[in-house]
């Protein structure tokens, strides 16, 4: 692990803390937007955006989702590093899975970030969204970059434009349960993972299992988070942290209270999301599996994988 200081690569042994020993999360430093009228300076244009992500991470995993659901493959190229983040960072690789960088020919990621801004000081995160016209980096915050994908890249761009993320109606709902679960949740096992007191651990896990209660409670009343018809941008975040959570989170992040399994509406809802067209080509649970056992040598300094846990995602169920 790392980041860059004015330009310059520097390693680090720990994930950042606070005083309590609470784990740190970096913002996200590029925030401008891509508009389909282009008055952001950024015009939603077929082949001019690159798209960098990690098929471990659970953020840039959902930028995938909409851009495979939304049918945008030929829209927007995108480039999959190695699952295995060094001390080097994140990299690109021939490994199965990955892909090189068509855009800069680059080794590291790091040197995408450098492209944009040569005394960049910050974390290298997935997911970046690149504007080949430009030269820039145009966003590196998953949220943002789902939004966009879903509202700005229609009609003649998209595959299928009619598949909505934030419809009328829904979009108050689906924020709302999406800020809701984003740091008690999706932030929440890493706050549990990093941690390192025992309070600050310990805090982190009940609100991660508290979420997981409203979610159980939630989804016993529709099928789908916000509604009983329509999957929404709440239930793409919510996704990419539950399929990570049996086979990572319970073992590795020590968020063992219970497990997805254990909560009848959640396993079935995670299963159901898993088999909709679309979505299982996005998640690649070797890659999962390896980032996070391999890379996070300060939790697992053996840097052993576990082969288990076997879990059916394909198994019926049950929210028809």
């Amino acid at each position: 692990m790392g980041m860059l200081v004015d330009g310059v690569w520097q390693t680090q042994n720990q994930f950042p803390t606070d005083a309590s020993g609470a784990f740190l999360r970096t913002a996200t430093t590029f925030r401008d937007r891509v508009t389909a009228d282009g008055s952001s300076g950024f015009r939603a244009e077929s082949g001019r955006y690159h798209l960098y992500v990690s098929y471990a991470c659970p953020w840039a995993h959902r930028t995938l989702i909409v851009r495979s659901l939304r049918g945008l493959q030929d829209a927007i190229s995108v480039s999959v590093v190695d699952p295995l983040m060094g001390e080097d960072g994140w990299h690109f690789s021939d490994g199965p899975g990955c892909s090189p960088d068509p855009v800069h020919g680059a080794a590291l990621l790091r040197e995408v970030y450098l492209a944009a801004d040569p005394r960049f000081t910050g974390r290298i995160t997935v997911p970046v969204l690149w504007d080949k016209k430009t030269g820039t980096i145009v966003n590196n915050e998953s949220t943002e970059i789902i939004r966009m994908l879903n509202t700005e890249f229609g009609v003649g761009l998209a595959a299928n434009p009619e598949v909505d993320f934030w419809p009328e109606g829904l979009r108050e709902a689906s924020d709302a349960v999406r800020d809701s679960i984003y740091e008690r949740f999706n932030n929440g096992v890493y706050r549990a993972g990093f941690a390192r007191a025992q309070g600050a651990y310990e805090h982190a896990v009940v609100e991660v299992f508290a979420v997981l209660d409203e979610l159980e409670a939630r989804l016993g009343e529709r099928r789908y988070l916000c509604s009983d018809t329509r999957i929404v941008e709440a239930d793409i975040c919510a996704f990419t942290t539950l399929l990570r959570f049996d086979p990572v989170y319970v073992g590795h992040f020590k968020c063992n209270l219970r497990r997805v399994v254990d909560h009848p509406n959640v396993w079935g809802y995670l299963r159901d999301l898993y088999q909709s067209p679309g979505v299982a080509q996005t998640c690649r649970m070797d890659h999962i599996k390896q980032h996070y056992y391999r890379s996070h040598l300060s939790v697992n300094p053996s840097g052993v994988v576990p082969l288990g846990p076997e879990i059916d995602l394909q198994g019926p169920h049950g929210r028809g």
